[in-house]
């Protein structure tokens, strides 16, 4: 199993008062992450797009244990836990340096651009197969 890894800086405005990474902060950053791990794939979101597969996210969930403060370079571990032909499921880890800052997940499906479900394509599910972990049994 294959890992992305995305690096941002936490930019002032996406602190709170108290100093700390605002919890909306952390959705952005996995949508960074994710697109990242698409384009590594070789299928850019922007592409799917042109050609008609759009992921929106259907679920999310984030899971926060110590807080971001501005300019942490953090990075964002991703890697797919659920790949069907219609939807998938990503899994997010934050870190800054060896320490865990934050878990969460995104789950989407593959819609068409008037919002059809659509299958995402045996290519982009063959290229991002490696990032997939695996079962646990």
């Amino acid at each position: 199993m294959r890992t992305h890894a995305c690096h941002i800086n936490v930019r002032y405005a996406e602190t709170d008062r108290m100093g700390v990474a605002h919890h909306s902060s952390y959705l952005l950053w996995f949508e960074l992450a994710r697109t990242g791990l698409l384009k590594e794939a070789g299928h850019a979101y922007r592409e799917m797009e042109a050609e008609g597969r759009l992921l929106p996210v259907i679920e999310y969930g984030c899971r926060m244990i110590v807080g971001a403060e501005y300019d942490d370079d953090i990075r964002i571990d991703t890697t797919i836990t659920e790949l069907r032909s219609r939807a998938v499921r990503f899994r997010y880890r934050a870190w800054r340096g060896e320490e865990l800052l934050a878990e969460g997940w995104t789950r989407h499906v593959c819609v068409t651009t008037d919002n059809t479900p659509r299958r995402i394509g045996d290519d982009v599910t063959e290229a991002i197969a490696p990032w997939r972990e695996e079962a646990v049994r």
